[in-house]
């Protein structure tokens, strides 16, 4: 069978039926309804020193996410996650659901093997395709991927394929059809799907190796090693839009709306937005100075407001304008719609500015940061951790 995909291939639907059976063929992960707009992943395609997953999985866990995932093991010279872990003596790859979620309520983040009752017969094809040339088969990796992530419930996944002389698909052109097929299937599974392609002729970072990638992965946290991994682990995201609902219902919770009739409200509460959609970010930028007096904001306002910023990975663009259309009344002059006027109507994102000038910022105002994880368009992305503490004029 495998030989046979590998050699025929599988349209879209027969490739997400594939993924949809290897998900049910075992337990879905249950998650506090809590976490549903933080649970996230990131999955590579594999190369020749590729330990992203090690710094980054910490890194998302340290802004708020709970991130449960789930590796696997190097296949042909592409050396795998789990691989890496297990060089670290007691290091124990295999966990229950129970576990994991015990594991993610107290630090945030997992990296561990299948159990047996989590997507079985991918673990079946995984130790097959190794053994029978099928390593390349693009159906086979998008199931193996994408079924292991449904299973995981996540509501963000960013993947990181791989193409050049070391990777799976040597050329963009495959890797792209590759990422096409990932971000298809997981976004019709339901997943807020968004890949990257990333170049893989030589090495990523300085060291090649199961336990020597760990001590890299170990210095990249804490600022140090080459700025290929470190690059990857916060790649740039451009704004694709700030959702203005949560923001909203954060202000109106602090006292800028009223919840009966002729209660009082706070008129120094509000929101300055730091960032324009399109305008290209970096780790650490704050996006949004929110004012307030008392109390501090609770961490459910925080990841609220993260909440409302939506990244992904690609160039930054022109915003299109806020009309979409005019109605007139019946017999009018018809008139051109706005959104079909020249883009040059629109304003052009900043690349980056000052908020405000040094020594005007009010009191009682906090900036949050973000954090690169590029979610794509999603309706669920997951949460950039503001700083903790108002800034003091």
């Amino acid at each position: 069978m495998l030989m046979a995909i590998r050699l025929r291939g599988m349209d879209p639907d027969e490739t997400l039926t594939l993924t949809r059976e290897m998900v049910v063929s075992g337990r879905v992960l249950e998650w506090p309804d809590s976490w549903q707009r933080l649970l996230v992943d990131k999955h590579s395609t594999g190369g020749v020193g590729d330990k992203v997953s090690l710094p980054l999985a910490p890194a998302l866990a340290a802004c708020g996410c709970k991130v449960p995932m789930i590796s696997g093991r190097g296949l042909g010279h592409t050396g795998g996650t789990l691989d890496k872990l297990e060089s670290v003596p007691g290091f124990n790859i295999s966990q229950s659901s129970e576990q994991m979620r015990s594991i993610l309520e107290s630090v945030g983040c997992c990296i561990v093997g299948q159990s047996e009752d989590l997507v079985p017969a991918d673990k079946v094809l995984y130790g097959l395709r190794d053994v029978t040339a099928t390593v390349d088969s693009l159906p086979l990796i998008t199931a193996s991927i994408l079924s292991k992530k449904a299973a995981e419930k996540v509501s963000a996944l960013v993947l990181d394929v791989k193409f050049g002389s070391a990777a799976l698909y040597t050329s963009l052109e495959s890797a792209r059809t590759l990422a096409q097929s990932l971000v298809s299937v997981g976004s019709r599974l339901g997943i807020c799907t968004v890949a990257m392609l990333s170049k893989m002729d030589g090495p990523l970072g300085q060291r090649v190796g199961h336990s020597l990638e760990v001590l890299e992965a170990l210095q990249c946290l804490e600022g140090q090693g080459l700025g290929d991994l470190h690059q990857l682990v916060t790649t740039l995201g451009t704004v694709q839009r700030v959702e203005a609902l949560p923001i909203a219902l954060v202000l109106h919770e602090l006292g800028a709306g009223r919840t009966q009739k002729g209660q009082p409200i706070n008129h120094l509460v509000g929101a300055e937005l730091l960032v324009t959609v399109g305008q290209r970010v970096a780790k650490g930028s704050p996006w949004i100075r929110i004012h307030y007096d008392t109390p501090e904001l609770s961490n459910d306002q925080r990841q609220t407001l993260q909440g409302a910023l939506v990244l992904a990975a690609s160039e930054p663009f022109l915003p299109s304008c806020k009309v979409a259309e005019v109605v007139l009344p019946q017999g009018s002059p018809s008139l051109e719609e706005p959104n079909r006027e020249d883009a040059r109507n629109c304003p052009a994102p900043p690349e980056g500015r000052d908020p405000l000038p040094a020594g005007s910022q009010p009191p009682h105002a906090a900036a949050a940061p973000m954090d690169p994880l590029p979610p794509g368009q999603c309706n669920s992305p997951p949460p950039f951790s503001p700083t903790a503490s108002p800034c003091q004029h």
